[in-house]
């Protein structure tokens, strides 16, 4: 028999916060007298009131410099005026607004187009002035979501790391209706603080984040009154999660199921379920990935790091849902004792799996986190989120996560939701039990076989966890091409996106609140 150790905490405080600590406040609309200002046009011809009041004390310059400028107020350009004449502000700066309303999301990402300017302008403090949209206290806390959300950094391995002179400190929203503004964006704060958690433990390397640790920080929410039990490998061996424990077992860190409860709503409303994989590295155990590239595979456990930042942001702004998350927390190598090809797994259903590829693991993790929820919870629906195929990456790039259901309310649920989060998904085919694709993965030795060969290989992997959801309304997100971004957009710098909590979020304020 292979003892294995348990691994110690050495790193027990890994996620101590070096993330942009931007203070963000509210005041009534005014012309600030010093300091960078930021405003909004919509055309040159069409100015907003601050812009035309502050012309006037400036004694007309801030029109004769938008006049002779390229400047024309279309969405994302910006125009800014150093020391400009008649006014004590050391920079003034325009954005344009474009020609249409504004969007929740589209106000987002202009505030984190303001944020990347001033950055890049090295001011440590600026106003933005927000008088336009139909409800300009609206306006001004999306605005300022979208400022924090850009903000985000993670730089705590960086042992040269000085304190940076050209981040922003503190931004300063004018706004009429400010304390209105304030109680919306605090809401959001919450969100934005559940986004972080899911983009620290994305981007954490997997030396620091494993199983134990990532339960670890999963224990931190307690604190905002989330019930969490975490359960070991022997407690999951007594409960059959033969497929889950199949895939840690090569590894010397043990495996956890960690469970969140947020019960926010009435006592006989049926909870939500959201369950997200959790493999901490996966070195496509015995299958072994290619060297290239293996290093990314830290953030296999992107859909764990969303539903944990969805619990949290949930909990945080107290939501009125009854909401269950459950994280199969794994990491896949290869040694002496790790699972091969050919092996047979029972998964805690008692349905059998023949494993033709150990680097399909993520699936086998859900499996039984699956049947464990809908069995101990009872859920009125179910939706995973996992990195868990390639092949969407080939069918959707990083435009959308691939979505899967067996149910069309459900499906046109998330669709909306992720019009309306900025996190957009796309409905992809799924065969009922029985069906042509479901059909790719009978096994002649076994109930299933965990891949099912090179064509359609997201849906093919879909199909297999439709087995474990014994009817229940249910959803899987496959998220390979969103947990990760290689470049920088409005409110996503480069690295981890936080990807799922800002959907899955939207969509219990949606549909249960």
């Amino acid at each position: 028999m292979i003892v294995r150790a348990v691994p110690s905490l050495q790193h027990k405080h890994i996620l101590i916060d070096w993330t942009t600590t931007m203070n963000i406040t509210f005041s009534k609309l005014s012309l600030p007298k010093s300091g960078p200002v930021v405003f909004g046009i919509r055309g040159k011809s069409r100015l907003c009131p601050s812009v035309t009041a502050l012309d006037k004390a400036s004694g007309g310059s801030v029109r004769r410099a938008i006049d002779v400028s390229h400047f024309k107020g279309e969405k994302n350009q910006m125009l800014d005026i150093i020391a400009p004449h008649g006014l004590k502000n050391d920079m003034i700066l325009f954005v344009g607004l474009g020609n249409q309303s504004l969007s929740e999301t589209e106000l987002q990402d202009l505030g984190g187009f303001i944020y990347a300017s001033i950055d890049k302008l090295k001011q440590q403090r600026a106003t933005i002035v927000v008088d336009f949209g139909s409800d300009p206290t609206q306006a001004a806390a999306h605005v300022a979501y979208g400022a924090k959300l850009r903000s985000y950094t993670f730089s705590k391995y960086k042992t040269n790391r000085k304190k940076d002179s050209s981040k922003v400190k503190k931004l300063i929203i004018a706004v009429n209706g400010e304390a209105k503004a304030r109680s919306e964006f605090n809401k959001l704060g919450k969100l934005a603080e559940g986004v972080f958690l899911c983009r620290d433990l994305v981007t954490e390397p997997p030396n620091i984040l494993y199983p134990a640790t990532f339960a670890a920080e999963v224990r931190k929410l307690k604190r905002l009154g989330v019930k969490v039990d975490i359960l070991g490998e022997a407690a999951m061996r007594r409960l059959g999660m033969g497929a889950l424990l199949g895939v840690g077992q090569g590894s010397r860190k043990q495996s956890q199921l960690a469970v969140m409860q947020w019960n926010g709503g009435l006592a006989s409303q049926k909870p939500v379920a959201f369950i997200g994989k959790g493999v901490t590295f996966d070195t496509g155990g015995i299958s072994l990935k290619p060297g290239a590239g293996m290093a990314d595979m830290k953030w296999d456990m992107g859909g764990a790091g969303a539903v944990a930042g969805l619990i949290k942001a949930l909990a945080g702004r107290k939501a009125k849902v009854n909401a269950v998350g459950i994280l199969g927390l794994v990491e896949n190598m290869p040694d002496g004792d790790a699972q091969r090809p050919g092996d047979v797994v029972t998964t805690m259903s008692g349905q059998t799996v023949e494993i033709l590829n150990t680097d399909a693991e993520g699936r086998l993790v859900l499996a039984d986190a699956l049947w464990y929820c809908q069995k101990k919870f009872k859920p009125c629906l179910m939706i995973d989120l996992a990195t868990l195929t390639g092949a969407i990456l080939v069918a959707l790039a990083k435009e959308y996560g691939g979505l899967f259901s067996n149910n069309d309310e459900l499906s046109n649920q998330l669709i909306s939701a992720g019009k309306g989060s900025g996190e957009k998904v796309w409905r992809m085919p799924l065969s009922e039990i029985g069906g042509h694709y479901d059909k790719m993965i009978d096994s002649k030795i076994a109930d299933m076989k965990n891949i099912g060969g090179r064509y359609a290989g997201s849906t093919t992997a879909a199909q297999f966890l439709q087995r474990f959801v014994n009817g229940v309304p249910w959803a899987h997100l496959d998220i390979a091409g969103m947990a990760w971004a290689e470049k920088t957009t409005a409110t996503v710098p480069e690295g981890g996106t936080g990807y799922g909590v800002r959907l899955l979020d939207r969509f219990v304020q949606d549909n249960f609140e």
